[in-house]
């Protein structure tokens, strides 16, 4: 099993470093340069609406699905028929709460147009999650790694020809943008629905309100938990926007910058968990021991992040100055409070991961619960004071908090603890890197060179410490 994680990761990682980073830095970014930060910051605030309401899309079904597939592959056609039509009819329930909580927070006029298009997105969206979900279950992680970027790739074609290919002479405007994704994912969706059909003895949309019942009574939990975690990570941009009146979608495009660069990097180390919750839910199913999986996750993602994060802290002023035409120096700031977010994520990926596919879901939603009023209160106090800043510190604080809660669990469910080794390792290589981080800026080259060196010197430091085993790798990949 940890062969085919460490071969299906690397194509994994391969084609999203491929597509996702250039979607990022090289459409996203460009547009709300071209947009500015008001413009977008509405629609950063609106996406992110959608984005958190879209649990009602979903009620936690694709979450369930993913682990009952890859324990039950025969139940593929029998769930199938049942769960398209029930997303549809969660699309009609989605809709009419988004449209609902729009009007409550007193959204109107264009920001509902863009929002009604916002959740159709999401519903799109929806669907390809809920159709790969069969395509990992089914353990074909190679498809479904390609399907992961078929959308972006699609959005970076059609936004690439509005941006650049001379089309019209007016401004681009934040509208063609949200069209461009709905462009994207519908032909996605397609194709994903397809390969899963050529799968599935699908006759025809069976109606049937018991086995609704049934699906919705065992994914609900799933449900519960992605509405707390997505308040407690997307919700602060809402607030912002609402919050500051006049400078609400300033402060929240500005929010946007750095938060654009940990949302890249978090879509890479969300992918570990995409090949995890299959891999995890089998080897408990069969009663094998996981830990050295888990462990080995572990070790892949906090050695970069630790790197990505120095790096970030180091330089944030050159890389916002880099990469946006306004507002660097309030950014910068904020970009360097942020991007410390990504250590608590990459180890809430495997943590969380594993007591998913273990069912722990009451233990991990009072850790979400607990998670979300702790950002809701401190934004509270905070945003009004120190705006994006506040923001900033607030999520910081509540990935570290839900991190600790996580690993608890962990530990008490499992009862295992990482070795003294392994801490005494992790703690000399973020000492290593935070010196050559710092030592980097003292060199007399141009920013960009001393970046190189760092990165290249912390990877080195990586393996230098044995926090990463290229032996250990390659033994997993040629033998086991």
């Amino acid at each position: 099993m940890q062969r085919k994680f460490i071969t299906n990761l690397i194509l994994l990682l391969f084609l999203n470093l491929l597509i996702k980073p250039f979607w990022i830095l090289g459409i996203d970014r460009v547009v709300q340069n071209q947009v500015g930060a008001e413009d977008y910051g509405l629609y950063f605030a609106l996406f992110n609406l959608s984005l958190i309401l879209n649990i009602f899309l979903d009620i936690g079904i694709t979450n369930f699905n993913n682990r009952n597939i890859s324990q039950n592959q025969q139940l593929l056609s029998k769930h199938l028929s049942g769960i398209i039509l029930l997303k549809f009819t969660l699309a009609v329930l989605y809709s009419l709460i988004l449209l609902v909580v729009a009007l409550v927070v007193g959204y109107q006029g264009r920001e509902i147009h863009m929002l009604i298009l916002l959740g159709f997105n999401q519903f799109l969206l929806s669907f390809i999650l809920y159709l790969r979900s069969n395509i990992a279950g089914l353990q074909m992680f190679r498809v479904d790694s390609i399907i992961s970027v078929l959308d972006r790739l699609l959005m970076i074609f059609i936004c690439g020809i509005l941006i650049w290919g001379g089309l019209t002479d007016q401004p681009f405007q934040i509208e063609w943008f949200v069209y461009a994704q709905t462009a994207g994912y519908m032909l996605t969706a397609l194709i994903a629905f397809f390969i899963v059909l050529s799968k599935a003895q699908f006759l025809k949309l069976n109606w049937n309100p018991k086995f609704f019942r049934v699906i919705l009574k065992q994914s609900l939990p799933f449900a519960i938990l992605v509405l707390l975690m997505s308040f407690y990570n997307r919700f602060d941009s809402v607030m912002l926007e609402r919050m500051l009146g006049e400078k609400g979608a300033k402060q929240s495009g500005i929010y946007a910058q750095p938060f654009r660069l940990l949302d890249a990097a978090n879509q890479i180390a969300y992918l570990f968990s995409v090949l995890l919750l299959p891999m995890f839910s089998r080897m408990l199913k069969l009663k094998e021991p996981v830990w050295q999986l888990a462990s080995l996750a572990f070790k892949l993602l906090i050695g970069p992040a630790l790197i990505a994060v120095a790096a970030c802290v180091f330089y944030n002023y050159e890389i916002m100055s880099l990469l946006y035409k306004e507002h660097a120096n309030e950014s910068s700031i904020i970009f360097g409070v942020l991007m410390g977010c990504f250590i608590p994520i990459c180890s809430t990926y495997v943590f969380g991961t594993l007591l998913t596919a273990n069912g722990n879901l009451r233990q991990l939603n009072w850790i979400a619960a607990i998670s979300m009023s702790v950002n809701i209160i401190l934004n509270l106090i905070l945003i009004p004071h120190y705006q994006a800043l506040g923001a900033a510190i607030v999520s910081l604080t509540t990935q570290f908090i839900n991190l600790a809660m996580q690993a608890f669990i962990v530990y008490q469910v499992f009862k295992i603890k990482p070795s003294s080794n392994l801490i005494l390792t992790l703690t000399a290589y973020a000492l290593g890197v935070a010196v050559i981080g710092y030592g980097s800026t003292l060199l007399p080259f141009h920013w960009l060179i001393n970046f190189a060196i760092m990165i290249v010197s912390g990877i080195a430091l990586a393996f230098a410490t044995k926090l990463i085993s290229v032996k250990a790798i390659y033994r997993i990949i040629r033998y086991e």
